[in-house]
């Protein structure tokens, strides 16, 4: 559990599933924060997991991007839990190249051409 003034990974995981979601539909920040009547930079805290969002306000969030609350959670089995996964997903997800990416690769259909895709990427990291 983080203490008063740390972030916590759940909130940052729900934040970096807000910012994936939003990106994955075309919308800005300052788009989705008028239509949650907030600034464009409270949409960029809530991504980031620097503030809590509150249950009320996800589910206008959830509302705004068409899609359920529990889009937002990880699976309760695999909640995360230090360095095991999460921070490359919130690191990703914290550029517009990274979210594109997140955003499209489930849109590839042939999984020939996915597999092929992530080892490249493998590659790519063996070789930097």
């Amino acid at each position: 559990m983080a203490r008063t003034g740390e972030k916590d990974e759940v909130d940052a995981y729900v934040g970096a599933r807000i910012g994936l979601r939003r990106s994955a539909l075309g919308i800005s920040q300052s788009g989705l924060a008028l239509q949650l009547g907030v600034s464009f930079q409270q949409v960029q805290k809530y991504e980031t997991g620097q503030n809590r969002i509150s249950a009320s306000r996800l589910h206008r969030v959830a509302t705004a991007l068409a899609t359920s609350v529990d889009t937002f959670f990880p699976p309760v089995e695999t909640a995360p839990s230090g360095q095991d996964g999460w921070d490359g997903l919130r690191f990703i997800t914290s550029t517009v190249d990274g979210r594109a990416i997140v955003a499209g690769f489930p849109l590839i259909e042939d999984r020939a051409v996915r597999k092929a895709l992530a080892r490249i990427v493998q590659a790519l990291v063996r070789d930097a």
